[in-house]
């Protein structure tokens, strides 16, 4: 990573012109990992998610964690200005870390962009953990920023044989692939059509801003894979809510997922589905608890975004940042 931290009384400040917000994937993901095994064994500790709405003019939520085995505790603030007309961006994101020793805090970083990619890092932990044996044709719907760090941590983790792209505006191959290796660039294609792409792909990342259903689960077969994230809009969804009861349905963490998540909540409220048939959750998965998918459904994989995530990368962020100015010092 290439960076330097402005300290301030001890805490290193990170901007995002301070740092390449790309951190290796493959720390990103074993930091995750880590992250979750901790959540599994009791190392730590993810409360639900905190929302605040002021006069239609702020939506803050605070996503809060404690994670024992690193010595950290703190939380990501990610307000959403309804009304913003400064030119700045609607959504911001700040991390805080505090030592679990001494209380202070040591890491102040604008977390904006690690927010994709803890989103996308989340996603191919999933996948990892729930890849159907000879799975191999990906299908990432969504070309925005989420998306195309959705495709590199997919490519990350598995060689695909097939790599194909559905966007509403997306026509043709363009420079946001060009960070692929050409391998992976040799096997991708943009889909012309939703349905044809979601019936001859093994897994479906789902990377849109939605808040409605975007893809027909009808279309699905028995062990394809599909991920979902969320969105600002209230109760989004990118799938139908009347769908979970047939689906495999995965999640990043049991006890916050159906408070936050659209369809779970619809589902549970008008579809007769109960939070207790998810299958497995990812502290489940990483510490070999939870069950393997059915094989008679299609899975289903649900993220709502948990300060367990921000706060990992976080600490693989200031690692980087020490190293980086250790380094430079030398």
């Amino acid at each position: 990573m290439n960076g330097t931290a402005s300290q301030r009384s001890d805490i290193a400040v990170l901007r995002q012109s301070d740092f390449n917000a790309h951190l290796p994937e493959s720390d990103v993901l074993k930091s995750l990992r880590r992250a979750f095994e901790g959540l599994g064994k009791g190392t730590a500790i993810q409360p639900p998610q905190s929302y605040g709405l002021v006069d239609g003019h702020l939506d803050v939520i605070w996503y809060p964690a404690i994670l024992a085995e690193q010595n950290v505790f703190g939380a990501k603030l990610s307000p959403y200005f309804f009304k913003r007309t400064d030119g700045g961006p609607k959504v911001t994101a700040w991390t805080i870390l505090f030592s679990a020793s001494t209380g202070e805090p040591v890491l102040l970083c604008d977390s904006l962009a690690l927010t994709t990619e803890r989103t996308a890092a989340t996603t191919a932990l999933a996948v990892q953990l729930l890849l159907p044996a000879n799975a191999s044709r990906l299908l990432v719907v969504g070309a925005g920023n989420a998306g195309l760090a959705h495709l590199r941590y997919a490519c990350a983790i598995n060689d695909w044989s097939q790599i194909k792209i559905y966007s509403r505006t997306l026509k043709q191959k363009s420079s946001p692939f060009e960070s692929l290796p050409q391998s992976f660039q040799d096997r991708l294609s943009i889909a012309d059509s939703l349905q044809s792409a979601v019936e001859n792909s093994d897994v479906i990342l789902l990377c849109t801003s939605s808040g409605t259903p975007v893809i027909d689960t009808n279309w699905l077969k028995p062990n394809q894979l599909v991920t979902s994230i969320s969105t600002n809009v209230p109760n989004a969804h990118e799938i139908a809510p009347a769908a979970l009861p047939h689906l495999d349905v995965y999640c990043d963490y049991r006890p916050n997922a159906p408070r936050a998540a659209g369809e779970m909540k619809l589902a549970a409220a008008n579809h007769s589905w109960d939070p207790k048939e998810i299958r497995g959750d990812l502290p489940e998965l990483v510490t070999s608890r939870g069950p393997r998918p059915s094989g008679t459904k299609p899975i289903f994989f649900r993220s709502i975004g948990l300060g367990i995530e921000d706060l990992a990368i976080a600490c693989e962020l200031l690692a980087q940042s020490n190293n980086a100015s250790t380094q430079k010092g030398s």
